[in-house]
C-alpha cells in the first residue's frame, strides 16, 4: 500500500465554517483550566457514562512536562468516578512504556498511583470490528478493553509529528490500539515501520478510532484540554518542542468528530503570531483529513454548537471564545 496522500482527500486544507454542511452537535466550552474546570465541564457529558468506567488518557513519558496536570485528573476521579480506571496500551516505537514493565514504572515516576491503571494489552489483544473502512475490517486492541461499559475520553490536545494534531481521535485509534499488532497494523504500509504518512495515517488511525467509538456505542464521552500545547505529542515527552500557542480553555461533546474539529477550529481562531506554528504542524501532516475521513464514516458532525458554560450556557463562536486569550508563558 502507497504511504503517499490520498489524492482529492485535502488534509492539507483548512475547511472553514461557512463551507461545511449539515446538522449541529452539542459542544460544551469553559476557559477555566483547573480542577473544578474540569469537573464542571465532565458533568455536562456524563450522562451515559455508567457501569465500570474507562477513562482513556495519555500518561505521558517519564517526567512530561505538558501532560494533563495529574491533580486535575484526580479530583476528577475522587469526586465524579471514583470506582473508573484510567486505561493505557503499550508503545509501538522502543522507549520507556513500550513493555508493561517499563510502562508501569512510567506510570509511577509520573504519579499516576492514586487509581487503577489498566495497561489493556497486558493480557493481550482483541480484534474489533471496523466498520466501512477502506484500509481495515477489524483492529488489534488492547484485551480489557472487554472489561468495561463506557468510556471517557481525556485527551490532551496539541500537536503531532506524524498526526499534524492528536485529539480525541489520535487518543482512541492509537491509544487503545495493542503496542505491537494494532499499532503496527495503522504505522505500517509495505514498508519499514512507521512508513504510513499523511493521508493514509490519517484514514487508518481514524479506522481504528471508529471500532472504539462503535464499540461503546451511546456509553462514549469526549473532552478536550487545550493547554501547554506543543506542536510535539506527549509521546516525545521532555523532549518535546517549546510550547507556543497559548491556552485555550477545554471543550467537551458527545460528538468526537464536534469535539476535535471546534478545538482545530479554536486555534485558527488565535491571531495568526499566536497560532502559526500549531497551523503550520497541522497542515504539513494533512492533519485536516482526520476530520474530513470522521465525517465520511458518520462519526459525528463538523458543525457545532459551541456553549459558553461560563457565562450562563450562551451561544459563542470560536473568535468570542479566545478573545481574551494570551500569549503562552511558561
Amino acid at each position: 500500500m502507497s504511504s503517499q496522500p490520498v489524492p482529492g482527500t485535502g488534509g492539507d486544507r483548512y475547511v472553514p465554517y461557512e463551507e461545511r454542511m449539515g446538522n449541529e452537535s452539542i459542544v460544551y466550552f469553559t476557559r477555566d483550566l483547573s480542577p473544578e474546570g474540569l469537573r464542571k465541564l465532565y458533568q455536562r457529558i456524563s450522562a451515559n457514562l455508567t457501569g465500570k468506567v474507562a477513562v482513556k488518557l495519555h500518561t505521558g513519558e517519564p517526567n512530561g512536562p505538558n501532560i494533563i496536570p495529574r491533580p486535575w485528573v484526580r479530583h476528577l476521579i475522587e469526586t465524579e468516578l471514583p470506582d473508573a480506571s484510567i486505561v493505557e496500551t503499550n508503545t509501538y516505537y522502543p522507549g520507556e512504556r513500550s513493555t508493561t514493565e517499563q510502562h508501569r514504572n512510567t506510570l509511577k515516576i509520573n504519579g499516576w498511583d492514586f487509581c487503577p491503571m489498566d495497561i489493556m494489552d497486558e493480557d493481550g489483544t482483541v480484534m474489533l470490528p471496523v466498520k466501512d473502512g477502506k484500509w481495515f475490517t477489524e483492529m488489534s486492541m488492547g484485551k480489557n478493553i472487554e472489561n468495561y461499559d463506557s468510556l471517557l475520553a481525556l485527551t490532551h490536545f496539541k500537536g503531532h509529528v506524524v498526526g499534524g494534531f492528536g485529539g480525541s481521535n489520535k487518543n482512541l485509534g492509537i491509544g487503545c490500539a495493542d503496542g505491537k499488532i494494532g499499532k503496527a497494523m495503522i504505522h505500517t504500509g509495505e514498508g519499514a515501520a512507521f512508513s504510513v504518512n499523511t493521508e493514509q495515517f490519517m484514514e487508518r488511525m481514524t479506522e481504528s478510532t471508529k471500532a472504539v467509538v462503535d464499540h461503546f456505542g451511546r456509553n462514549i464521552a469526549y473532552l478536550n484540554v487545550l493547554r501547554n500545547m506543543s506542536v510535539s505529542c506527549d509521546c516525545e515527552g521532555c523532549d518535546a518542542l517549546p510550547v507556543v500557542t497559548p491556552n485555550i480553555g477545554m471543550v467537551a461533546s458527545l460528538d468526537i468528530l464536534a469535539a476535535d474539529q471546534a478545538c482545530v477550529d479554536l486555534v485558527y481562531a488565535l491571531k495568526e503570531d499566536d497560532h502559526k506554528d500549531l497551523v503550520e504542524r497541522m497542515q504539513s501532516r494533512h492533519a485536516h483529513r482526520q476530520l474530513t475521513y470522521m465525517k465520511e464514516l458518520g462519526m459525528g458532525n463538523d458543525r457545532y454548537v459551541l456553549i459558553d458554560i461560563d457565562n450562563g450556557d450562551i451561544r459563542i463562536d470560536c473568535k468570542k471564545a479566545v478573545e481574551d486569550v494570551v500569549p503562552f508563558e511558561l
